[in-house]
């Protein structure tokens, strides 16, 4: 460490062999794990809880304040799971009395100027591209993959083994194991190249893509469409995750796309 040229609280918790590069800052309230990585110019505040094997890039902030009017300065968290990598500029702000606490998964690829909002919570092995904005308290399932630039409204749940568009706005839950795209967001197929490079069997991916047939194209209501695709679908654990995730929604789930913009035309 270079702590001639760095500002490191005493009462810091920092593991063996971490590596932080000049001129950064680490407050009192918080725990690095063995081997991270913290590049100059890298601000860690109270509340960060960043995991083994880590590389945290310059410029980035870790563990900021929430940028919510209700927060009343309660102790929470930020925590980053092992070896997550978080690029440049990035900024990922801790909970709120709400849940307590924001939340990166193990193996996670956050790149350059993403902002990851209060009392979000996003699993394991998710990518989010440069720029992407998640407002409070949004859930993003495992092996998410979210392109650039796009916005996710408060409250939104993104599922498992799904990929989202770049430019996206993202305004209601989108289902797990598809593919999301257009303008208004929309279901566009299923995620089965994605699938197929996690090993999903060619039967799952089948039942899984026989499963959104119903729910997106044969007219159904959605209680109906999830009737016919719990009494017509093999049982699995895929079945079943859709069957829950759509309907727990709160904010209900994006449309199938119909070829038409609710964006008025320049």
């Amino acid at each position: 460490m270079h702590k001639e040229l760095n500002v490191i609280h005493p009462n810091a918790k920092i593991g063996n062999n971490v590596t932080v590069e000049p001129f950064s800052t680490i407050a009192a309230d918080v725990e690095i794990g063995d081997g991270t990585w913290v590049g100059p110019n890298v601000t860690v505040m109270d509340g960060a809880r960043i995991g083994k094997n880590c590389k945290i890039f310059p410029g980035a902030v870790i563990a900021g304040i929430p940028q919510d009017l209700k927060f009343r300065g309660e102790k929470t968290t930020a925590e980053i799971g092992d070896n997550t990598v978080i690029r440049e500029c990035v900024t990922v702000n801790r909970g709120t009395a709400s849940r307590g606490n924001t939340m990166i998964g193990k193996n996670c690829l956050i790149m350059a100027y993403v902002h990851v909002a209060h009392d979000c919570s996003i699993g394991n092995y998710c990518i989010l591209v440069n720029n992407v904005g998640l407002a409070g308290e949004v859930v993003v399932e495992d092996f998410v993959i979210i392109g650039g630039m796009s916005a996710v409204h408060q409250f939104s749940k993104i599922g498992t083994h799904s990929m989202i568009g770049g430019t996206s706005k993202i305004r209601q839950d989108v289902p797990p194991y598809i593919k999301a795209s257009k303008d208004p967001l929309s279901y566009v197929g299923i995620n089965s190249v994605g699938l197929r490079r996690r090993n999903f069997s060619n039967e799952i991916i089948y039942n899984i893509n026989d499963a959104y047939r119903i729910i997106y194209q044969q007219g159904l209501n959605t209680s109906n469409a999830l009737k016919k695709v719990e009494d017509t679908i093999p049982a699995s654990p895929e079945r079943d995750k859709i069957i829950s995730f759509i309907s727990s929604s709160e904010r209900g789930i994006i449309r199938g796309w119909t070829g038409e913009s609710d964006e008025d035309e320049l």
